[in-house]
């Protein structure tokens, strides 16, 4: 198969709507790529205090999976405004001790019980994903915001709403093409 992308569940829950739309995500464009799930919820949190020995295994063997894909798909909820503690924790580990989101092509979706999705939650990722020791190539103007999402999915873990399903697919295809021109342009070596 062609590209692989890493799919990053981006809260610590055990039902979660991110996670789902991950697992749709793989499923649904399997055709095009392979999407690999990983989760979080075992990274422990970040302190300076621990960067002076080894990285956790957690923080190796995800970096190890990013280095080695073509790009980086989050989905996050929103909580108070803000991404999870567990996914800033997460990129805290990432970006201080063996920073593999540098010049990674990353896609940014969430899903949310309320109606304005992840919307701000989507914002500080984004910015955090653009701060000095994370350096992402973040996939612009394309944000997926699955507000509602308890409403969202039948019992068989497919979007059942057309539109939404609809405007996935766009943004998705808007993030391959992304991930692809990247790799192009980026220096080799």
């Amino acid at each position: 198969m062609g590209q692989t992308f890493i799919g990053i569940v981006g809260n610590n829950a055990q039902h979660s709507y991110n996670r789902q739309l991950l697992q749709y995500m793989a499923v649904h464009y399997k055709n095009k790529v392979n999407i690999q799930l990983e989760e979080i919820a075992a990274f422990p949190l970040f302190s300076e205090n621990l960067l002076g020995g080894p990285a956790p295994q957690c923080v190796t063997d995800l970096t190890t999976a990013i280095q080695q894909s073509d790009g980086v798909i989050i989905a996050t909820p929103e909580y108070d405004h803000a991404i999870p503690a567990v996914l800033k924790s997460a990129i805290e580990w990432l970006s201080s001790a063996t920073h593999p989101f540098n010049e990674k092509p990353v896609m940014i979706v969430g899903a949310s019980l309320g109606v304005q999705g992840t919307a701000r939650a989507q914002d500080n990722l984004h910015q955090i994903l653009n701060s000095p020791g994370v350096n992402a190539f973040v996939l612009p103007g394309c944000e997926f915001l699955l507000n509602n999402a308890q409403q969202k999915f039948d019992d068989q873990n497919n979007l059942i709403d057309t539109q939404t399903a609809t405007f996935l697919d766009d943004c998705f295809n808007h993030f391959l093409q992304f991930a692809t021109d990247t790799k192009r342009n980026l220096p080799v070596g």
